[in-house]
């Protein structure tokens, strides 16, 4: 199974404050490990949220919002994209992140079969398609 990790933004990463040089090699390091293992499909960190944008959705309406973003909570700082064989094996990874404060939260990612009935020969023919194109490009 697929797993996003998501890496909770705080007000330092809001502000643009950077790791320290041992910070990120300890990061470094658990993230060689990850690869290692086969574990680790993608991870990165993300600029602030002044630097972003959001789009808010209503009918035919588009709103584009500039950050800063004011619930720091709700932000996400950085992410990994993980295989693993289950939600206990992402957290047995997880509890071995070089972290010493805030919050990281562990989500499923949903797969083609995750959507029933739903998904007829035509769209899963089209996602097979897609993924080989990204697949390609990498």
């Amino acid at each position: 199974m697929r797993v996003m990790v998501l890496v909770k933004a705080n007000e330092g990463s809001e502000a643009g404050v950077l790791p320290t040089q041992e910070q990120l090699a300890a990061m470094t390091r658990f993230n060689e490990e990850l690869v290692r293992a086969g574990v680790m499909l993608a991870g990165e960190g993300l600029h602030p949220s002044s630097r972003g944008k959001r789009i808010r959705f209503d009918g035919d309406k588009r709103t584009v919002i500039d950050g800063p973003f004011a619930e720091t909570k709700e932000l996400i700082a950085g992410f990994w994209l993980w295989q693993v064989s289950s939600l206990d094996e992402a957290v047995e990874w997880l509890k071995r992140a070089p972290f010493r404060e805030g919050e990281v939260e562990i989500r499923p990612v949903m797969e083609t079969e995750d959507f029933g009935e739903a998904v007829t020969p035509e769209i899963r023919e089209a996602e097979e398609r897609m993924r080989a194109q990204i697949e390609r490009r990498q």
